[in-house]
């Protein structure tokens, strides 16, 4: 007898949000451009913005590669931590998390949700599932709750688990063994949703996991790893928990 659902875990990137195409290097200079304003407001010793951009780009791209390598992840609060050291910055937590926000906020005005998605998510926690997000990020926890916040998803995903807090990147069948323990769920119990067939579905079923994947018309036909489910959009979870749940 299969095992009644009882939690849901999501990607973020193209799953929960939908950023869009991205121009990573416009973003990344729009970020550079708030955040270097801002230590200047502050009063801090600053070089040109083009000596500043240059040295945060290289820095990012460097742990970026390293991470890859490595198959684990960095936190870009450390990061920003410890360049502002070395820029001879005298800044608190909070203005640490205040300025990776900045960099990160160009990037949080394209983020889209699919239309009801806060209906559908209430309708999930009412009916006494388990929600929570698994992402690959190095951008900081405190700075996507503060997102999530904002567009009211927050207190819909009481589980939060970002790559850059455990350092395990999916499809590294760890990084979602410690949600599902901060979630209490079994794997055989949990869906999780994801728009990466490497990532999330290789690691989903890697963890014993229910997989559906999100795939609004471009999916690989042939493809090596296979999904328990498939969806267009996030509102068809709710029939894939039905059926699950429905008496033998």
């Amino acid at each position: 007898m299969a095992a009644r659902i009882r939690g849901i875990l999501f990607d973020l990137g193209d799953t929960l949000l939908d950023f869009g195409r991205v121009d990573v290097r416009a973003m990344f200079e729009a970020g550079g451009r708030l955040a270097y304003q801002y230590l200047k407001d502050l009063g801090q010793p600053l070089p040109s913005f083009e000596a500043f951009h240059r040295r945060q780009l290289w820095a990012i791209r460097w742990n970026y590669l390293k991470s890859r390598l490595t198959r684990r992840e960095f936190n870009a609060l450390d990061l920003i931590g410890r360049l502002s050291i070395s820029m001879g910055h005298d800044l608190t937590h909070q203005q640490t998390l205040d300025l990776a926000w900045l960099w990160y906020e160009p990037l949080s005005r394209t983020a889209r949700m699919e239309p009801g998605l806060r209906g559908l998510l209430g309708r999930l926690r009412d009916s006494g599932l388990v929600l929570g997000l698994v992402s690959n990020t190095f951008v900081p926890g405190e700075v996507i709750d503060r997102h999530l916040g904002q567009l009211g998803l927050l207190e819909f995903l009481p589980v939060r688990v970002y790559s850059c807090d455990v350092r395990y990147r999916k499809p590294h069948r760890n990084i979602f063994l410690i949600a599902l323990g901060q979630a209490k769920l079994a794997p055989a119990e949990t869906i999780f949703v994801g728009d990466s067939l490497e990532a999330d579905i290789a690691g989903a079923n890697r963890a014993g996991m229910i997989s559906v994947f999100k795939a609004p018309g471009h999916h690989r036909s042939g493809a090596s790893v296979k999904p328990a489910h498939r969806i267009a959009r996030l509102a068809e979870v709710e029939d894939i928990v039905a059926k699950c749940n429905q008496p033998a």
